[in-house]
């Protein structure tokens, strides 16, 4: 069915504009939740916040929809669906992803070793993100990057600030997460005011909007790719003992820094992805830039590495030495990021298949050959990596060459 004619994409100018206001957006979010982590370690100890680590990385896990419902809508939003049947589309998930989320409580709790009421509080969640998704997908795609940039600011810190005061009053895991879950829902319904006061024309709608299927298509990429960000943490859970999967965890958040702090460059680029016009440069480009930003927070963690007693206190001290192993595979994952996205963009879903595969190489070695920590994230880098490798050639590939004068 022929798609409606899309709009030229943006100046560079206004592209580095964009990313510099979602990276300020993103940050604040980010450091949010990392600061989240040095009171739960230190309140917790290695075996409490090794339980609060891995609710948070099965929370990530069935926060898949959301993601994937995110770049459905930006994408759509591009190829000109109205608000209106986008949100139609976003109340369906989330309907979905809250019976997925009650499903999966008792199943959870069981393979984690955590409390059902904890567990609970991690996972109700997810349908409260799949509503911010859908606005933060509307925002993206029209590309009104500096109203998307509060939102996620404002998301990072509603969902943070609850859980560090019901940390600091004595609560469990399970209570902090479920008061972030509060605080998720307020930021949803502030950010469908924010958009709506965007909307200057009539909505109409598209006879090509796309069902719940295209959120599924969608939702195995970043399925395949979130559980590459958390398996290892999972596992570690399930394998190490108490105090080094509480080691693992703390070395993941250098992981995490070097994942999602170069996110706003799939944000940014992702619309010009979703234009045939301008994928091959925006896939060259946003691949090329997060290379870049990885080699640089890989160094970075290697000179910070001293500050993880002084930080977080000398039981953690085992896993200073390996900071920059974590931050290399985080700096991997942000490169499989952005090769995934393209193909999400270009509706190639296909190319998550060698991120599945990559995912079952990791379990099998981390099952059967690693041990310690430092096997795990040996296992983990070298996984990320070829994954990466793999995926972004054949997502430039797959773009095609970049169309001059575009």
């Amino acid at each position: 069915m022929p798609r409606p004619q899309m709009p030229r994409p943006a100046a560079t100018g206004s592209a580095v504009a964009g990313m510099t206001m979602v990276t300020v957006g993103a940050m604040t979010a980010n450091l949010a939740s990392y600061l989240l982590h040095l009171p739960a370690s230190r309140w917790l100890g290695p075996a409490g916040y090794g339980e609060f680590a891995s609710l948070l990385a099965a929370q990530l896990v069935l926060a898949v929809p959301a993601l994937a419902l995110q770049t459905v809508v930006a994408r759509e939003t591009v190829h000109g669906s109205g608000a209106a049947e986008l949100r139609r589309l976003g109340y369906r998930c989330a309907a979905l992803a809250a019976v997925l989320a009650v499903g999966l409580v008792p199943v959870v709790a069981w393979a984690l070793d955590t409390s059902v009421a904890g567990t609970f509080g991690s996972l109700v969640t997810a349908p409260l993100l799949v509503l911010l998704a859908a606005e933060q997908g509307l925002l993206q795609g029209r590309g009104r990057f500096a109203a998307l940039s509060v939102v996620l600011a404002a998301a990072g810190v509603a969902k943070v600030a609850p859980a560090v005061a019901v940390l600091a009053a004595g609560g469990g895991p399970g209570a902090a997460l479920l008061a972030g879950a509060v605080g998720t829902g307020i930021v949803a319904a502030v950010a469908a005011m924010i958009v709506g006061r965007g909307d200057a024309a009539p909505e109409r709608d598209s006879p090509s909007t796309p069902g719940i299927g295209a959120v599924l298509r969608a939702s195995q990429v970043q399925l395949a790719l979130i559980a590459m960000t958390s398996l290892d943490l999972l596992l570690a859970r399930m394998v190490l003992d108490a105090d080094a999967a509480g080691l693992y965890a703390l070395g993941a958040v250098a992981t995490k820094v070097a994942f999602w702090l170069p996110q706003a460059v799939g944000v940014v680029l992702y619309p010009q992805m979703a234009n045939p016009a301008r994928s091959g440069a925006a896939v060259r480009s946003a691949l090329t830039v997060l290379v870049g930003l990885g080699a640089v927070l890989v160094a970075g963690a290697a000179l910070c590495a001293p500050l993880v007693p002084l930080l977080v206190g000398d039981a953690y001290a085992p896993v200073q030495s390996l900071l920059w192993a974590f931050a290399l595979q985080g700096a991997c994952l942000a490169v499989l990021q952005g090769g995934l996205l393209s193909a999400i963009a270009s509706e190639r879903t296909s190319l998550a298949g060698v991120a599945w595969i990559g995912l079952a190489v990791e379990a099998v070695l981390m099952t059967t050959v690693a041990s310690t920590v430092q096997q795990f994230v040996a296992v983990a880098v070298a996984v990320a990596a070829v994954t990466a490798a793999v995926v972004a050639v054949l997502a430039v590939r797959a773009a095609g060459p970049a169309v001059r004068g575009a």
